[in-house]
């Protein structure tokens, strides 16, 4: 059967799952271009494609965030049509044998910490940082990071009065447990601070091939849980970056310091590890590990030492049992999170309508006193990136 969507796009064999919805290779019809379609069944309890594909449209334009070119309603589905991507870092990340070296992480955090910061300048959160949901590009762009999956987004700020959200608590844990930060697990509304938390969290995943809050089990999804904050909450930073380089252990008590309200300072958090990365004299070529470990299987096949029957069945198998322990994990997780994650979705959008927020102004304010390590205000960052190219620091 030949099924298309926005008349123009054919789809294709199924290639991923994102947060409610399914996604699909797929091929304009008139030009042979591939794309991904992400399809969510319109008897959906709580349809969410639509929201996400607005908030697509509200961060258009900056670099690293993939380009909308259709959304609409086809027979039972809506369907969101996507500029299509490579492989995420989770799937490098097997495919590199669940390690990363420093350079590949810096070259990945100098991206990653732009990223983030362009979505929150268009007063977005994106609630789910993890390796799953960034991609690198392909072709030209193959060296590049995108990020994916807004279904979980929100606003934190209002874009034409710059009213930031209040300080609430009693929230549900939205996102993914292994990456969520502290006050998220504590139930405190998430703000720009907890994308970052997360990142240092995914950075330090990298480096050490695990956390330390892994694997634990439990009789219900809520005291795993509740297991998961307690071994964060008493894990100290210098304990979870110990044996690293400093820069992480200062990234991370950074973050702790930022109050709920506090625009951080990305410019800072940047020169961090672009210092660290000319300490150690690395090359901004662009070569990460994968790159490397491509090339030298390609090496060894030349060489005879390795057929192409060996090596992908034994890569294949080696990914393939990996990738499904971690996605098999994270899926039982989220699968926990989706109701109240998408109740927490729909009611963000009413919430600048609210004729209360004005008087709930003051209470935006309100520190977690129990979590911050100080009360420092922090200065005004840098404008973000225009893009990704050899950086002028260098």
């Amino acid at each position: 059967m030949d099924l298309r969507v926005g008349k123009k796009y054919r789809i294709g064999r199924k290639i991923g799952s994102g947060s409610f919805g399914d996604i699909y290779l797929g091929t304009n019809i008139i030009s042979g271009e591939e794309v991904a379609i992400k399809l969510e069944n319109t008897k959906a309890k709580h349809p969410q494609l639509e929201y996400e594909a607005k908030v697509y449209k509200a961060l258009s334009g900056g670099v690293g965030i993939p380009f909308v070119r259709w959304y609409g309603t086809e027979c039972d589905y809506n369907a969101m049509v996507i500029d299509l991507l490579g492989p995420s870092l989770e799937d490098l990340f097997n495919y590199c044998n669940r390690k990363f070296t420093y350079k590949t992480v810096l070259l990945l955090a100098d991206q990653l910490i732009c990223r983030i910061e362009y979505i929150h300048a268009r007063c977005f959160i994106h609630r789910d940082i993890k390796p799953d949901n960034f991609l690198m590009g392909i072709g030209r762009r193959g060296s590049q990071v995108n990020v994916i999956d807004f279904g979980l987004a929100k606003k934190y700020r209002d874009p034409r009065t710059h009213l930031h959200i209040p300080y609430r608590e009693n929230k549900n844990l939205t996102g993914t447990a292994r990456y969520a930060s502290v006050n998220t697990h504590l139930g405190i509304e998430q703000s720009r601070r907890d994308d970052l938390e997360s990142l240092g969290y995914v950075l330090i995943y990298f480096c050490r091939g695990s956390l330390p809050w892994q694997g634990l089990k439990a009789a219900t999804k809520r005291q795993k849980y509740d297991r998961i904050m307690e071994k964060k909450m008493t894990t100290p930073n210098n304990i979870l970056c110990k044996g690293l380089p400093s820069e992480f252990l200062d990234y991370m008590n950074y973050i702790k310091t930022l109050r709920f309200d506090d625009k951080p300072d990305y410019a800072y958090l940047r020169k961090l590890f672009r210092d660290l990365f000319k300490k150690e004299n690395y090359r901004y070529d662009y070569v990460f590990d994968w790159t490397l470990y491509k090339f030298q299987l390609e090496k060894q096949r030349a060489q005879g030492k390795v057929t192409d029957g060996e090596n992908n069945q034994e890569n294949n198998d080696q990914q393939q049992q990996q990738s499904q322990q971690v996605q098999q994990q994270d899926a039982q997780d989220q699968q926990q999170q989706q109701q109240q994650q998408l109740q927490d979705s729909q009611q963000q959008q009413k919430h600048f309508a609210d004729p209360r927020y004005q008087n709930q102004k003051a209470a935006m304010y309100t520190p977690n006193q129990n979590y911050h390590a100080t009360s420092q205000k922090v200065p005004p960052p840098a404008q973000p990136q225009a893009n990704a190219g050899n950086p002028a620091w260098l």
